[in-house]
């Protein structure tokens, strides 16, 4: 460190480390991962663009990721929870999983989530399983394959809209409700991937898309809102209100809080569709 850094006030305490490292070394494993570092450095900074549209972002953090999650551990941190919440017991215990294929939402009522969710789908020529369908191999595995069939009923019962700054709601709902349900080790794990998420829209909007920001600290004030005021939204099974309007949902669920951000205009600029960005993220 500069020796004039190191007189200031804020900077007292700080030391050098020696090491025989020829690389980085960090006791974070966080800082350790080159892919890691690149893709902070990367999402963080970078503006929105064609080249590299917004949903591979979450690709290559996914990637990352898992060359430093430490399952064994986050294994044991659900076995801990279950011995203290009843909740999470009977869900892992019972690991159910989504049968439903889109066509069987086509003749649900207009209104309906399950009609929402076939519209985007189609009308976006998305898919409805993020990955292929398989039996989970543990209980992390049943979480993360469970939360990829649930994710699109957030954006829906929370509020957020199917577009990158209503992407926003359902990240801090995440960061917020399983914090609310969860010992905080456990809820810490689950929330690495959504922390990184939503950090990169915050950063990349206020650098970027100043105008945007204000339609996006509403998004995290709501994803905040719902998340204190709902029951585990992870743990619902929103294949039993298809049929049910968003309001109705949301009633039956023990969803607070939520409405529909009108996000269509923010978007439009932080996705820089004016300049023929796809929006899709």
């Amino acid at each position: 460190m500069d020796d004039k850094v190191s007189d200031l006030y804020l900077a007292r305490g700080v030391r050098r480390i020696e090491t025989e490292s020829s690389n980085l070394v960090s006791s974070s494993k966080y800082l350790n991962s080159p892919r890691l570092r690149d893709w902070c450095a990367t999402q963080m900074l970078r503006r929105n663009g064609r080249d590299r549209p917004l949903p591979s972002d979450n690709v290559y953090l996914v990637g990352a990721l898992a060359r430093i999650r430490d399952e064994t551990y986050i294994e044991a941190l659900f076995e801990a929870e279950r011995k203290k919440n009843a909740a999470v017991d009977r869900w892992l215990s019972e690991r159910f999983m989504s049968t439903f294929v889109l066509e069987d939402l086509r003749d649900l009522p207009a209104d309906s989530i399950g009609r929402r969710l076939y519209d985007f789908v189609v009308d976006n020529n998305a898919q409805l399983d993020i990955v292929p369908r398989a039996a989970p191999t543990n209980h992390f595995d049943f979480y993360t394959r469970r939360h990829l069939q649930t994710h699109d009923f957030e954006h829906i019962l929370t509020g957020g809209l199917f577009d990158s700054i209503g992407e926003t709601v359902p990240y801090w709902m995440n960061l917020s409700n399983m914090f609310k349900h969860l010992s905080p080790d456990l809820a810490g794990e689950l929330n690495v991937k959504y922390v990184f998420g939503a950090v990169r829209l915050i950063s990349r909007a206020i650098l970027h898309y100043p105008q945007a920001w204000p339609a996006m600290l509403e998004c995290i004030l709501q994803g905040i809102k719902v998340g204190m005021a709902s029951e585990p939204i992870w743990m619902l099974k929103y294949e039993e209100v298809l049929h049910l309007t968003a309001d109705e949902a949301r009633k039956a669920l023990g969803i607070g809080e939520a409405y529909d951000v009108k996000t269509k205009d923010a978007n439009d600029i932080f996705t820089e569709v004016l300049r023929g960005v796809d929006p899709l993220a």
